[in-house]
């Protein structure tokens, strides 16, 4: 699993930030690491606490006001991924619902900014909210585990090939550029994106709508707390793990979903997508039972 959040992430930084950087001058401030100007801070109006992406909320202020910001890709900044796949969902709900919910308050704002270029409003607002935190997320999981599955079922909807095939895999190439060690891992790197699509439309749902979990935080669980909360003593005793931290209802059902539509499909249809709807099933049942990432039990 870490090496699937390394290609997400990479792609972040190399294409998102960099070129954000270089070429409009704007891209989400990471608040794993940065140098700000107290006097950008200032003008910005300072950090917020009325979304999840704080930082982000803090980025978009700043370049409304006519800041710049420099990514500088030389310097590299230790960080710990989520140690556990329940961890890495809540970490995944606060970063699709952070940033929709900031779009709900901030579309506005930022059309009548009269500090900044209509180029600059367009990127912000088309690409850098609506297409990349909003859009993608949703289209990603209607397409591959709604609209796909559905056309086994319905033979009467049938989708192009240059739709289907074509057209997804020139966008997943792009997208894993950033990680050509990892090229030999893309498909299981869709497979998980498409796992974690669903709790990324979820929450933005969530933010757009601003529903009770709009706000909600909770603290990203690392591998180097998990060890810690373990050594406590050798003495102690072991920790059962309980059925429930190990089954992700959510995940089982689409599986579920996905594997009826596979077998549809192999016995019946003509589409011939049964291998995919195979393998993506199995990608949900394995989320689904607890067997993705390391799992930590506990007392």
């Amino acid at each position: 699993m870490t090496r699937m959040q390394e290609m997400s992430l990479d792609y972040h930084f190399t294409v998102e930030q960099e070129v954000g950087s270089s070429v409009y001058a704007f891209f989400g401030f990471n608040g794993t690491a940065g140098v700000w100007r107290i006097s950008a801070l200032n003008e910005a109006g300072g950090w917020k606490d009325r979304t999840t992406v704080e930082d982000m909320d803090l980025a978009v202020r700043a370049s409304l006001k006519g800041w710049k910001f420099v990514y500088l890709s030389d310097l590299k900044v230790k960080n710990e991924l989520p140690s556990t796949f329940k961890a890495y969902r809540y970490q995944q709900h606060r970063w699709s619902c952070g940033p929709a919910n900031l779009f709900r308050k901030m579309c506005m704002e930022i059309v009548r900014n009269k500090k900044v270029s209509l180029l600059k409003k367009v990127h912000v607002i088309y690409n850098f909210f609506l297409v990349r935190k909003i859009v993608a997320h949703i289209v990603t999981f209607v397409f591959y585990c709604c609209i796909i599955p559905a056309t086994v079922l319905v033979p009467e909807v049938e989708i192009p090939k240059w739709g289907s095939v074509y057209i997804p895999s020139i966008i997943t190439l792009l997208n894993a550029v950033g990680t050509p060690r990892s090229l030999h891992l893309v498909v299981f790197w869709i497979l998980f994106e498409n796992v974690m699509s669903l709790h990324r439309t979820k929450a933005t749902f969530v933010g757009l709508l601003e529903t009770s979990r709009v706000n909600e935080w909770i603290v990203t669980e690392k591998l180097g707390d998990a060890i810690k909360t373990k050594v406590v003593g050798k003495a102690a005793r072991r920790p059962r793990i309980r059925i429930g931290e190990r089954l992700h209802v959510l995940e089982l059902g689409v599986g579920a979903f996905l594997f009826f539509c596979g077998c549809y499909d192999l016995a019946f249809g003509r589409n011939h997508y049964f291998l995919y709807l195979f393998l993506q099933g199995s990608a949900f049942f394995v989320a689904g039972f607890g067997y993705m990432g390391i799992f930590v039990p506990h007392s």
